[in-house]
């Protein structure tokens, strides 16, 4: 993986006005990976007032030590935090001259990793080199060299004082150091600990995860809005699934998302084969392994967390009417506490409380589905059909679009299709009335389809400026004349009508 010459010129920069400087944290992960980083940090024994002489373009705004330099890349002065009384922030941020004091502060071995530019062989330093005293001691780097692994020339240096690449090759998230003493730091690292293994598909190592259970309740003192960012990552990952399991397994799930835990162990009826829980986990793996967008992802994970209250008997027989009304209100109230954008959260509850929607082929009229497009909005429909597979798939049914659900895809389509009908004009009968003066009659309707005729024949036609100026001609005509042109605008429509008609089966394989 290549060093943009950005971050190569952001180390260099600082190199040459006689600091060290490293890029660091989850952009060195990402490299021993082979994945691109989306963001590069730098870390460097340069003050931060010493850092922005050496970049004038930059800003400096924040009492952690991290300057912003021109390119948008984050530069920190390495730093010692002081206790962390509200599990959240540091009471008090020092800066230090050593890289692994600096390391030693972060939060798991995979993101405690540093990387140098190339240069050449090191030879064995003098002790007094390291020792931080003498004229030729290395300025700011206390790191014992059995810790670095220095690269030939054209290579980058390696600080690993953790055995993060260890971990990396075993697929573990380990925190650095004590995990108690990093979750009581920062409790939102438990959250960060399950996305990170979610995103990598890795797992948590064994006394992470134990301590993580032991003191999941300190999840509850991090803002409601770092947890949202959390959790919209996990769900966001191709990986979802497991990641729902893991905040479950760890006991997160039960302090941030309490409405859905308590579908745990709750079965069903003889519809499903899974408990509830497990099938909205299943409707949300469903989801993220299709790709489907952020919204039908959590409204599949939460399409039925009103079960739990609706539920009325037991075994084979057991019902939940009301169900998809309790889950939007109950959906609403989770999304309204995680502070997400209130956009989202009706949108997220409007596909909930309408993913029960009836579709039988026969049953269902066109009038039916136009409603229920109405309710919905026809920028919806796509995502709550998608809502509905997931929901089907998590029930352990093999196939996920039947011929009944996509035979009402295609009546979906169909009703929107209206613009091949009069519903489509700018005008209707009564702007027609009260144009010409006229009453509710034939001569009404004939305008009408011949207006139609010449808007299926040029879309761009239909503005109602036009349109009522082309009635006043239309009016004028001969009866005869008029009548011919309805005719050919009814046989007009009728096979435009069926074409379409006859397209939209063949995409949905419908007869």
């Amino acid at each position: 993986m290549k060093i943009p010459a950005e971050v190569k010129n952001v180390l260099k920069t600082l190199e040459k006005g006689g600091f060290s400087a490293y890029i660091v944290g989850g952009c060195v992960r990402d490299v021993l990976r082979g994945k691109e980083p989306k963001d590069w940090d730098v870390t460097t024994n340069a003050k931060p007032e010493e850092i922005t002489k050496l970049f004038p373009d930059s800003f400096y705004e924040n009492t952690f030590g991290t300057v912003t330099v021109n390119t948008g890349i984050e530069v920190t002065t390495y730093r010692i935090e002081g206790k962390y009384s509200d599990k959240r922030h540091p009471d008090s941020v020092s800066f230090t001259n050593s890289l692994e004091e600096d390391l030693k502060r972060r939060d798991f071995t995979i993101n405690a990793m540093a990387l140098s530019l190339p240069h050449p062989p090191t030879p064995s330093p003098s002790p007094d080199l390291w020792s931080g005293e003498g004229e030729g001691a290395l300025r700011g780097n206390s790191v014992p060299l059995s810790l670095i692994r220095r690269g030939a020339r054209g290579e980058v240096g390696l600080t690993d004082l953790f055995s993060g690449q260890e971990d990396l090759k075993n697929k573990l998230v380990r925190a650095v150091g004590e995990p108690k003493d990093r979750f009581s730091e920062d409790a939102l690292r438990m959250m960060r600990a399950v996305r990170l293994a979610t995103e990598l598909e890795f797992s948590i190592e064994e006394n992470t995860f134990q301590a993580i259970k032991k003191d999941v309740r300190l999840i509850n003192s991090i803002a409601k809005e770092r947890v949202r960012d959390e959790l919209i990552k996990i769900i966001n990952s191709k990986n979802a699934y497991k990641g729902i399991l893991m905040l479950s397994d760890t006991g997160l799930l039960k302090e941030i998302l309490p409405e859905l835990a308590a579908g745990i162990g709750v079965g069903q009826n003889k519809h499903h084969i899974y408990t509830v829980f497990e099938h909205n986990a299943l409707a949300l793996k469903w989801a993220a392994e299709h790709d489907y967008p952020f919204q039908v992802r959590l409204a599949a994970l939460l399409h039925d967390v009103g079960k739990p209250n609706t539920k009325k008997g037991d075994g084979p027989d057991s019902t939940f009417y009301g169900h998809e009304l309790a889950g939007a209100r109950i959906t609403s109230k989770i999304l309204s506490r995680l502070r997400f954008p209130q956009k989202s959260e009706q949108g997220v509850a409007m596909l909930v409380k309408n993913h029960l929607f009836y579709y039988n082929v026969g049953e269902v009229t066109a009038n039916s589905v136009r409603r229920l497009v109405a309710k919905v909005g026809p920028e919806n429909m796509p995502d709550l059909i998608k809502v509905r597979i997931c929901d089907r798939m998590g029930s352990g049914v093999p196939k996920p679009e039947p011929y009944r659900l996509r035979h009402f895809q295609y009546m979906v389509e169909r009703v929107q299709k209206d613009p091949i009908s009069r519903k489509m004009l700018k005008v209707d009968g009564d702007d027609i009335i009260k144009l010409l003066g006229l009453e509710q009659g034939i001569k009404v309707g004939q305008i009408i389809a011949v207006l139609l005729d010449e808007v299926l024949d040029d879309p761009k036609l239909n503005k109602k400026k036009y349109l009522l100026k082309r009635a006043l001609d239309v009016a004028r005509l001969p009866e005869r004349e008029l009548h011919l042109l309805t005719k050919k605008s009814k046989e007009k429509e009728r096979e435009f009508d069926k074409a379409v008609d006859e397209e939209i089966k063949e995409r949905y394989w419908v007869k």
